[in-house]
């Protein structure tokens, strides 16, 4: 029997290129230097303590605009080096470029070696930032939000004749971490039998001459190659994989997406050598799909979004948040939250809120799917068995940045995906049984129908 890993690669290395070649598509392409000026709090991990002590590489936000002005108008997709775009920000994007929300996504490279953004994983750490560390975390913030938004603009303005295209390789640096015993979650480690998606989707626009423009890629990875001892700013392997592609593919602008890969780490990692070492694998692995066959592809005729409740399970009492108030950790800082809240009259939310999910198709041959938050490898497995696998890109860390996004299996089993890091996120307990079917149900809900397997369900 093949492994869930091996599956999931021989799905997606089965597209097979179209026989007639796609129309050209209005595409534009930009890139925005979005590197802090100075010392600033970095997100990720939370033994950190003092502010970013230098530059390793430069982080970017790079947009890709697809479409004319005719019709629904264009449609753009930002990559942003950062661990996560909260709602806010994105809505704040597509109000001041004028998309309406469907037609904007932004995908965030997940980097533990970028600045903290307001609202994003705000207990991280055991103590709050000095007021001096928030200030500069809330402009950078606030400067990011126009940052990607001068992207977005810059790419529209770009737009003209390209052609589309798209294939699936595989890379392998990826590796389950989470070790279990007996089916309980025990520590993070190398899990070998624990599925893994190596597929790695690739999207290239190229002038008529064949000069190449944007090279999307997407791969299932956490971008954690750095460990938090690393306190200085850097894209990770997928800042490497951008550099190097660009590099390959002179004139082209590469763009880096993760996919459902919350529960999958870089091995080996803890060097700045890996980092790079990873970022050239990718690339490598990129220029190999560029030089094969791909799939043509033609305009983006639809871009739908929807927003779904996800439930938590039983949420502390009073007492059980008193009992946590007093502990000097993250754990605490939550607690003490909390019971602020319920001190202002406020209800602890009983269900994650307006969770973001995102289809974009073109045409009958591809099928963009944009998931919010850290997403494990279960749910790449479930939709590509409740759709056409052959036809289907599956983002995470898309539109929004509320916690990680555990499957049933992971409930069962408990552990750091599932508990733990809930409270980084400010999220009262662990999601209930079930969201999994919830998120996949919304997304086969957006699919065109031609992309729906005949007789699929969650159910």
């Amino acid at each position: 029997m093949c492994s869930p890993s091996i599956v999931l690669t021989l799905l997606a290395l089965a597209a097979a290129p179209s026989a007639t070649a796609a129309a050209e598509v209005p595409v534009g392409v930009a890139r925005v230097d979005v590197t802090p000026d100075g010392p600033i709090r970095l997100t990720g991990y939370g033994n950190r303590q003092t502010e970013s002590d230098g530059v390793v590489q430069p982080l970017w936000a790079k947009a890709l605009a697809v479409g004319g002005d005719e019709g629904d108008g264009p449609a753009v997709l930002i990559t942003v080096d950062n661990l996560g775009i909260p709602d806010a920000m994105g809505a704040r994007v597509a109000e001041a470029v004028g998309l309406p929300r469907d037609r904007l996504a932004i995908c965030a490279s997940h980097t533990h070696s970028a600045p903290m953004l307001a609202g994003v994983a705000p207990f991280i750490f055991a103590e709050e930032p000095t007021p001096e560390q928030q200030s500069r975390i809330d402009r950078y913030t606030d400067a990011l939000a126009d940052l990607l938004a001068d992207a977005a603009r810059a790419a529209l303005a770009d737009r003209r004749p390209a052609r589309l295209a798209w294939g699936v390789g595989s890379a392998g640096f990826a590796a389950n971490r989470r070790v279990l015993k007996d089916g309980v979650w025990t520590g993070f480690g190398v899990n070998p039998d624990g599925p893994v998606d190596h597929s790695l989707p690739v999207l290239s626009a190229t002038d008529p001459d064949g000069s190449t423009r944007a090279i999307l890629a997407s791969y299932a990875c956490h971008c954690t190659t750095l460990g938090g001892d690393f306190n200085q700013i850097c894209g990770d392997w997928a800042g490497y994989a951008q550099e190097r592609i660009e590099r390959d593919h002179p004139g082209a602008v590469s763009l880096i997406a993760i996919g459902c890969g919350a529960d999958a780490n870089p091995e080996p990692r803890g060097q700045l050598s890996q980092a790079k070492d990873h970022g050239l694998a990718l690339a490598h692995a990129v220029s190999k799909v560029l030089e094969g066959p791909m799939t043509p592809i033609g305009p983006l005729t639809q871009a739908r979004l929807t927003r779904v409740d996800l439930p938590f399970a039983e949420l502390p009492s009073r007492g059980d948040w008193k009992a946590k108030a007093g502990l000097a950790n993250q754990e605490g800082r939550r607690a003490r939250a909390m019971l602020a809240r319920l001190d202002r009259g406020e209800e602890i939310p009983t269900a994650l809120k307006d969770y973001p999910v995102q289809v974009w198709a073109f045409g009958d041959d591809l099928a963009m799917v944009f998931l919010a938050g850290e997403v494990v490898v279960d749910y790449a497995i479930h939709l590509r068995r409740e759709a056409d696998a052959d036809r289907l890109w599956i983002n995470a860390y898309s539109n929004d940045a509320p916690c990680y996004i555990a499957s049933d299996r992971l409930l069962g089993e408990g552990g750091y995906e599932v508990d733990s890091s809930m409270i980084y996120y400010g999220q009262p307990t662990r999601f209930a049984h079930g969201v999994e079917d919830r998120v996949v149900d919304a997304v086969l809900g957006l699919l065109p129908e031609a992309f729906r397997r005949q007789g699929g369900g969650t159910r």
